[in-house]
């Protein structure tokens, strides 16, 4: 399963879909073990330390520090790790409402993290971008 590599099919197939939690980055000092509890729905090990992308009760019970109050949503169209361009369209519209985002591109999909107050905003740019792409 190689995924779609076409970015026209990408985007007017692309179905975002908003999740209902709300996630926060913290971060680990390098080498520390990760706290009993928390489920990240993402970690990446840099020289500085360990990201973690968790919902904001968890890192609030493990008593991480928090940052960026983000909403998940996931592209939901199998998107190939070489495609091109693909998240380049996405942010760039989502730039151009003046929102930050944080692409995480996994084996089946990409998920956006986008900032919470504006998830549904970033939902809505989305879809008419799927929709201007002929979906």
């Amino acid at each position: 399963m190689s995924g779609e590599t076409d970015l026209q099919k990408l985007l007017a197939s692309m179905t975002p879909r908003l999740h209902p939690e709300v996630y926060v980055f913290a971060t680990l000092p390098a080498g520390a073990p990760l706290p009993e509890g928390p489920e990240p729905v993402m970690r990446f090990m840099e020289c500085e330390g360990t990201t973690l992308i968790l919902a904001e009760s968890q890192a609030k019970a493990a008593d991480l520090a928090g940052t960026f109050r983000c909403r998940m949503i996931t592209l939901d169209i199998h998107s190939s790790l070489e495609a091109v361009g693909f998240l380049a369209a996405i942010t760039t519209r989502l730039a151009g409402a003046g929102m930050g985002v944080n692409p995480v591109s996994a084996f089946y999909h990409d998920h956006l993290f986008v900032p919470a107050e504006r998830s549904e905003e970033a939902l809505a740019i989305l879809r008419k971008l799927a929709a201007d792409s002929g979906g």
